[in-house]
């Protein structure tokens, strides 16, 4: 945390990470506040592959509130952007006026100045706004020296903005309140809770996804019969969910993912009119993980698919390096030179001819722009080093 004396200005930066709902959330039953018409449950992603950062400054001499997101300014008075601000500074005002030392009041009175960037696709369906507003959140938390809950103000931006408040295996709760203070994020676990669990996103399309989640949404809680029928049977999916993964029952976990993920996609297809998130590539995906969990006679690899074409592969530690070799031989990549594989190492071994035959499928050139291997990881985290602030001594982005 800086303060340069002169200008008495503070400036606060965190890291968020990105989540991937294993049972989906789709359909709000209060657009305002951002309440879900069923619970859902995520795996938080580590920040070392893919995170938001943001810096936020605060200063006597800002003449009024901006934010600059990715490199462009963009207009503070969006509607949830301005919940987060509002929620955030009369949290502060409450801690304060109930004599609480921490909270940093100071900035209270100041104008303030956002920056935030994403170290990978925005809106495409990679959750970007979750980790977004989770980063917004915490940073402005940390200004003013809040602690405690804070997923119920990150819900209000993005609702899986909450789950990105907690590493590991979270829920978001949806709650029963019309005022929404129940519904809120919960670890169920932590990131070092499953240490063979590994995750594979395979980056079909970094372009921006034709509908947004929201609109999407909307759609569907107003068309879907099949989503009326989804709230039935999400509350024992998220039972069984929590007991595979307290269990380390990688079976059952995938399993659970891959219909949970198939049923929000049927339901899209339900909505009308329909919404086509997976590409003809993202079926392929599906197809291959199929076979090849047939070949070996269990459940070897999962996918799930969000609002996008990008599959994220659920393995375990000993079935990446050979995963990672099918995918390639499935999706060779062009040769333009651009890293294929990023993230964490992969040993390179070869693909059985008998798995090959098992598989059966046509290879498809450049389907899979690049692969990203992750593992589950920690949430929100301060950052001390001041030389990583976006924004520089003058309140502005650094160029």
């Amino acid at each position: 945390m800086a303060e340069d004396k002169g200008k008495e200005m503070k400036l606060v930066t965190c890291t968020a990470p990105v989540n991937i709902a294993v049972i989906k959330y789709w359909g709000k039953r209060n657009e305002e506040l951002i309440l879900p018409i069923n619970s859902s449950l995520s795996v938080t992603l580590h920040q070392d592959q893919l995170k938001s950062t943001t810096t936020v400054a605060a200063s006597r001499d800002f003449k009024e509130d901006r934010i600059w997101l990715n490199g462009k300014e963009e207009n503070i008075n969006h509607p949830r952007l301005q919940s987060c601000l509002r929620e955030i500074r009369r949290l502060a005002r409450k801690r304060r006026s109930s004599g609480d030392g921490n909270s940093n009041t100071l900035t209270l009175h100041h104008k303030i100045h956002i920056c935030s960037v994403n170290n990978f696709p925005t809106a495409a369906g990679l959750a970007s706004s979750a980790a977004g507003y989770a980063c917004l959140v915490y940073t402005l938390a940390k200004l003013h020296g809040l602690e405690g809950e804070l997923s119920e103000i990150a819900r209000q931006g993005s609702g899986s903005a909450c789950r990105s408040m907690y590493g590991g295996f979270v829920q978001w709760i949806m709650g029963v309140k019309e005022d929404g203070s129940d519904s809120i994020a919960q670890q169920i676990e932590p990131e070092t809770h499953w240490p063979e669990l590994c995750i594979l996103i395979l980056v079909v399309s970094a372009e921006q996804k034709p509908v947004g989640s929201t609109a999407g949404m909307r759609t569907s809680v107003k068309t879907s019969p099949l989503l009326k029928y989804r709230t039935e049977i999400v509350p024992k999916r998220m039972k069984e969910m929590i007991e595979a993964i307290k269990r380390q029952d990688f079976e059952l976990f995938g399993q659970l993912t891959m219909k949970d993920s198939n049923q929000f996609h049927a339901t899209c297809l339900d909505t009308f009119p329909p919404i086509f998130y997976l590409s003809d590539i993202s079926k392929r995906i599906i197809n291959l993980v199929h076979r090849y969990n047939s070949h070996f006679g269990e459940t070897r690899v999962v996918y799930t698919f969000d609002a996008g074409p990008n599959a994220v592969i659920y393995t375990r530690k000993q079935h990446v390096d050979e995963f990672v070799e099918v995918v390639k031989h499935y999706f060779p990549p062009e040769e333009n030179g651009e890293q294929f594989l990023k993230g964490l190492p992969v040993n390179p071994v070869s693909v059985s001819e008998h798995l090959k035959s098992s598989i059966r499928m046509e290879p498809v050139k450049a389907g899979i722009q690049y692969i990203i291997n992750t593992r589950v990881g920690p949430g929100p985290q301060l950052i001390e080093d001041s030389n990583l602030h976006l924004l520089g001594e003058d309140g502005l982005p650094k160029q």
